[in-house]
């Protein structure tokens, strides 16, 4: 109870009797570890049902070494919100598991770093 109940004399501070109110805090300290349990169940069923939600929306990507992509532009890339959000094409020249690959440009120039499979899509042409 908070202090303004007890200054104000409140049907919840008239009606407090102590021996009710420590029975009922022993059964709730009883009934913790089902209520514990109870939402550790409804914890890992929604994260269930989250990892379902995303899984059922997510298309894998498998590369072959002869596949042209294109790829995720970076922000400092696109000059306006008109810009292609896709850079491309480019070829792959390495599988390296995991979803990350190499690629070479056109031309046959190499590119520094690896990309992954979520930042690629194909070329079609």
């Amino acid at each position: 109870m908070i202090p303004v109940e007890i200054q104000e004399n409140s049907p919840r501070f008239q009606n407090f009797v102590v021996k009710e109110s420590n029975e009922e805090r022993k059964v709730n300290l009883d009934l913790l570890d089902e209520v514990r349990e109870e939402a550790r169940i409804k914890v890992k069923a929604l994260k269930r049902r989250v990892e379902y939600k995303y899984s059922s929306k997510l298309r894998p990507r498998q590369f072959q070494v002869v596949d042209l992509v294109m790829r995720k532009a970076h922000l400092y890339q696109l000059e306006n919100k008109l810009s292609p959000k896709w850079i491309g094409p480019f070829k792959m020249t390495e599988a390296l598991g995991n979803g990350a690959y190499r690629l070479k440009t056109l031309e046959g120039g190499a590119i520094a770093r690896t990309w992954n499979a979520t930042n690629l899509k194909f070329y079609f042409n």
